[in-house]
């Protein structure tokens, strides 16, 4: 087997593990948004688990753009792979992954210096996250070689039957809070705090046991 031929394979084994690890890390956030907890984990174990399963999807991302611009098959360079719809090898297919490559790195930074840009400003470019998917998906369904193939085809509609299986209860949610009005708000407010000082009161009655 020739080094492109293992590159080759080495490029479609990571883009199909890329596909289901940001699948599951699209759904992750969108637990933690609603503050769903994983059966056998803690409340945290969620924002957990999300974060690493966050850093393994880059490091196959970055595993999958490397076999790509060393494979001296195609020519994809550095360039290619930042600048959208700069290649000259498919360059509409090629360009979306870059489109998404480019909004997950703007991600990255955010993250990096959440402290210093405000959550608010975090939260509003984390959403790029989400745009990104449906814009790596279509690149991977255009330039992907497996894509014909009946496992890719079951693998890519799993992904997003789930996606949107739980897009449409993020709506769902959003929907039901837009709806309640101040005086339920206020009352699970004061529900919320009567829990905190109850909790805080067992906790003194604790100590001081």
């Amino acid at each position: 087997m020739t080094d492109s031929a293992i590159l080759w394979y080495a490029n479609r084994a990571t883009g199909a593990i890329c596909l289901v690890l940001f699948t599951i890390v699209v759904l992750l956030g969108i637990a933690v948004r609603l503050r769903a907890r994983l059966p056998g984990l803690p409340r945290f174990g969620t924002v957990t688990l999300h974060r690493t399963l966050s850093l393994s999807a880059l490091a196959f991302l970055a595993l999958h753009i490397t076999a790509a611009v060393v494979d001296s098959y195609v020519n994809i360079t550095v360039v290619d792979v930042l600048v959208p719809f700069a290649s000259a090898y498919e360059p509409l297919w090629l360009g979306l992954g870059t489109v998404a490559l480019d909004l997950i790195l703007a991600v990255l930074v955010t993250s990096l210096l959440r402290t210093r840009i405000g959550l608010r400003t975090w939260r509003a470019v984390h959403w790029l996250a989400y745009a990104s998917w449906p814009v790596a998906l279509i690149h991977g369904i255009g330039i992907g070689t497996d894509s014909g193939a009946t496992w890719m085809l079951w693998l890519t509609i799993s992904c997003v039957a789930a996606a949107l299986t739980a897009f449409g209860i993020r709506v769902a949610h959003a929907t039901r809070e837009s709806r309640r009005t101040p005086a339920a708000l206020l009352h699970t407010a004061e529900g919320r705090t009567a829990e905190l000082r109850a909790a805080e009161l067992r906790t003194r009655a604790g100590a001081s046991s």
